[in-house]
């Protein structure tokens, strides 16, 4: 088959498009997989401040105990490559103070994992985004693309990895709970299947219509998330973002992002197509 111009473009268009296809397809197949995926409820109206999950979730990753000082809410925190999950304090309703616990949303069609180029981030059917650190490049498009800012790369670390929180994925495998879940003392943390913890807030809601306000955070925003949130004031008071998109984030991230392993992917026969194109019309120039 002779190769020019229009036809090798009309190839390169039909490999695109198979590309694109199969990474819908393959995104479409992880949302049913999520459908009964674990989740954990957090009533913010339960939080004591207590800080016994960043303790929890501390040892059973093998992290730096967290500081004890009371004065630790005096500022806001964030997690960090060290610190997977945080406990802040905000002063609400004349100087009310409320806490929550923030970690990984764990979303149910995660844009990180959808960013990923080597896919060294992967959402499992049971609700964990996990990570495997020998497959990252360090290209952060996962820091990128996370609409929660959780992911944090290791700066200063020679041999650097994307850390975050597991959801205890290796504790749930074994039939356990997240750590933090199973120490919580004020019922703050409830972890089950996704689906009944989203009918569980409903009712608390339904059947305590002037103590929560009227949502269930995570239940669209990102396109749905593992942790929910109920709360007595609107949650964007206790440090969760506003307006974030109900849709799926791999929606929107895949136009920017995705593009990266299909580059890497049709760029050789692109390269090879051009030569080949350049390499003919020269011959015809010498033989006319």
């Amino acid at each position: 088959m002779n190769l020019t111009r229009r036809t090798f473009f009309k190839v390169t268009a039909v490999g695109a498009a198979t590309l694109a296809g199969a990474a819908k397809a393959e995104g479409a197949a992880g949302l049913a997989a999520n459908e009964d995926a674990r989740g954990v409820l957090v009533d913010t109206t339960k939080c004591i401040g207590c800080r016994a999950c960043e303790a929890a979730c501390a040892e059973a990753n093998g992290l730096p105990a967290p500081a004890g000082d009371e004065a630790i809410f005096d500022h806001r925190r964030s997690t960090e490559q060290d610190t997977f999950t945080v406990v802040n304090r905000y002063n609400v309703r004349q100087q009310e103070q409320r806490f929550i616990k923030t970690q990984c949303m764990h979303c149910v069609d995660a844009a990180c994992a959808a960013a990923c180029p080597v896919r060294a981030l992967q959402k499992t059917p049971g609700g964990p985004v996990i990570y495997d650190g020998s497959l990252c490049l360090g290209c952060r498009y996962c820091m990128v693309s996370c609409p929660f800012g959780i992911p944090r790369f290791e700066y200063d670390d020679p041999t650097p990895y994307v850390r975050k929180c597991t959801f205890c994925a290796d504790r749930q495998a074994q039939d356990l709970m997240p750590a933090c879940a199973e120490v919580c003392p004020s019922g703050a943390l409830t972890f089950g299947k996704r689906s009944e913890l989203l009918e569980e807030a409903k009712t608390r809601i339904y059947q305590n219509p002037t103590q929560y306000v009227h949502h269930v955070y995570g239940e669209r925003e990102a396109g749905g998330t593992s942790w929910l949130y109920i709360s007595d004031v609107p949650l964007e008071q206790l440090g969760l973002p506003a307006g974030l998109e109900e849709g799926a984030y791999p929606q929107l991230a895949s136009t920017a992002l995705g593009t990266v392993p299909m580059i890497l992917t049709l760029w050789p026969p692109i390269l090879m197509g051009l030569h080949a194109i350049t390499k003919r019309r020269d011959e015809e120039s010498r033989h006319d």
